[in-house]
């Protein structure tokens, strides 16, 4: 973890606090012997592969800490919760974490479209949320003291795609694909943006919708148009198809994406024409520092498995909201009835 990554989390932790400082004073301190932490990601459907991940990085956090809080005479308990990637229940998962008073902090989301309704829920009753994965500005703009998020947003990481398209692909025209979604259309809108005023010339800008496995009309427009760079704002399971059915089309425009087909589903769906898609990603790799290795070789371990990209992420957010319950309820004499 680089020193800015570390200094952000030192903010986002003082900012937890001082969230669940406020809820742990509406509920009354030292009463509940049960604190439950939650997460909310897709653990069921296509998208499941990302929200495991995610999942599992705070289950590691869970179970490395849960001693800490039973020597400060607590039953910490873990809620993992299945959003499915979709919006309706994502608010039906965060209207029952609201309703039980044990709840004091989760951890989601993988889709911004399913973050911002949530939260709006969740900040009625100040419920501390710390996001690993949500990219969307709006997800923080929206000013909610209950919402922090560790990972960075869609209004760097579509220009900086948009730019290492011009740099580093000298391409010069791209078609541009998104899945109607908050985040997918919100990061094609801001590499679109970036490559019109660095020079690229946009060919088209059309959406998909989530779940669609037939994408033939949209490709045939692109086939028309030849552009060098193709650029999908999406999730892996649509971008996979995308680009078996791009190739089967031969057209040979370069498929490049963002940080949502950085999972290893997308060579799942792709097969061999995952290979030279291009990417940008929110979720740095964890195993580019001694640290970082270390904590992947312990992952891999327990799970029987590589940390996804966002595993590391979920792990970090756990860890700064338990720190932040650590100290609040370690000190809760500072402002107990």
């Amino acid at each position: 973890m680089n020193t800015i990554n570390r200094n952000r989390l030192v903010s986002l932790f003082l900012i937890v606090c001082l969230v669940l400082v406020s809820v742990l004073s509406v509920s009354g301190c030292g009463k509940p012997k049960v604190i439950k932490v939650a997460s909310i990601s897709p653990l069921s459907g296509p998208q499941s592969s990302m929200g495991e991940a995610i999942k599992l990085g705070v289950q590691m956090a869970f179970d490395e800490r849960k001693a800490d809080f039973t020597k400060l005479g607590f039953d910490l308990q873990f809620l993992p919760q299945d959003d499915q990637a979709d919006p309706k229940v994502g608010v039906a998962v965060g209207q029952k974490l609201v309703a039980d008073k044990d709840v004091l902090l989760y951890i989601g989301h993988l889709n911004s479209n399913v973050a911002i309704p949530t939260s709006d829920v969740t900040a009625k009753e100040n419920l501390a949320m710390v996001s690993p994965a949500n990219t969307n500005p709006n997800v923080t703009d929206r000013n909610l003291p209950n919402v922090n998020r560790i990972c960075g947003r869609d209004d760097f990481q579509g220009p900086w795609g948009a730019r290492y398209a011009k740099e580093e692909l000298k391409v010069t025209s791209a078609f541009v694909i998104h899945d109607k979604t908050t985040y997918g259309q919100g990061v094609a809108d801001f590499f679109r943006k970036k490559a019109e005023e660095i020079g690229i010339k946009i060919l088209g800008f059309e959406g998909i919708n989530p779940g669609d496995v037939d994408f033939s009309a949209v490709l045939n427009q692109v086939k028309v148009q030849n552009p060098d760079l193709i650029y999908f704002g999406g999730m892996y399971p649509e971008a996979g198809q995308l680009v078996k059915q791009t190739r089967a089309k031969d057209i040979k425009a370069i498929f490049m994406g963002a940080d949502g087909i950085d999972d290893s589903g997308m060579i799942k769906v792709a097969g061999k024409d995952a290979v030279g898609v291009v990417f940008t990603s929110a979720a740095g790799d964890p195993t580019q520092t001694a640290e970082g290795k270390a904590w992947a070789a312990k992952y891999q371990t327990k799970f029987g498995k590589a940390p996804g990209a966002y595993s590391a992420y979920g792990y970090d957010s756990t860890m700064i909201g338990l720190m932040a319950l650590g100290v609040c309820r370690a000190n809760q004499p500072r402002w107990a009835a």
